[in-house]
């Protein structure tokens, strides 16, 4: 079993530009804004007086996109600009358009806690030579850091793993322990080549087949045993036909006279 050190790289997240104004329409009257491509919003935080707003759905829609859940967005709230973070995105169920957003105002000298996506890069050679499985038990970690600090995701490169039994474990990651902290099991294993059919795979399978095997003799049994009993209900009967042919009288003969 390889232990891969220094395998990821945390891009630097950026703080990024959006704009909002000041909402006055609350409650089931929001509806008006939906329509209108508005979608409601509201600014939280520690310490923080919540604040109502509205963000045009288009500039969200491509902020969000860049940012996710882990970057900073530097939202100005007529003039005043505001460190915040997406913390919860309401959606339509059917269509999946936001609904309503919540972000949390963050203090840039203060630690907050995010998940920071995984993100696998590179071939593993041990995939494309068909020797293993690459398999990723784990697609984010929790972390602890500055705002500024929160990485936008943690890139995993897999060029390495190259036997079955190659892995990376949360231990193994490469980040700035003095600004980042993991809140995770030091030996969760995020990346790792397994067999392509595992024991647990083959005692499966063969279990199956063991219970396909089963079933097959069973029908045969049952086919047998019903072959059989049809030729002994046939025989019984043919047996029955000729013993009631037997005991029935003999025909008379048309010629004979009757005794007058």
């Amino acid at each position: 079993m390889t232990k891969l050190q220094n395998f990821a790289t945390i891009p630097k997240m950026e703080q990024t530009p959006l704009t909002a104004q000041k909402r006055t329409v609350l409650g089931r009257k929001v509806k008006t804004l939906r329509r209108e491509g508005i979608i409601p919003a509201h600014v939280f935080g520690h310490k923080v007086k919540t604040i109502h707003v509205q963000i045009k759905g288009s500039e969200f829609s491509k902020v969000f996109e860049k940012v996710g859940e882990t970057g900073i967005i530097d939202l100005s709230i007529d003039k005043e600009k505001r460190p915040v973070l997406v913390r919860n995105i309401q959606l339509h169920p059917v269509s999946d358009i936001p609904l309503h957003i919540d972000f949390y105002q963050v203090n840039l000298s203060e630690k907050v806690k995010v998940n920071v996506p995984l993100e696998i890069i590179g071939e593993a050679p041990a995939v494309e030579k068909k020797i293993g499985l690459l398999l990723t038990p784990v697609t984010e970690v929790e972390i602890e850091a500055l705002p500024a600090d929160i990485p936008e995701k943690i890139e995993v490169n897999i060029e390495k793993f190259g036997s079955v039994g190659d892995e990376v474990k949360v231990k193994d990651l490469n980040y700035d322990k003095q600004k980042i902290e993991i809140h995770e099991d030091p030996e969760l294993v995020v990346a790792q080549i397994g067999e392509l059919v595992t024991k647990e795979m083959e005692a499966v399978e063969a279990e199956i087949e063991a219970e396909q095997a089963e079933t097959a003799a069973e029908a045969a049994e049952e086919t047998e045993g019903a072959k059989a009993e049809a030729e002994s209900e046939a025989e019984e009967k043919a047996e029955t036909e000729e013993t009631s042919e037997a005991e029935q009288p003999p025909e008379k003969n048309q010629d004979e006279k009757t005794p007058s």
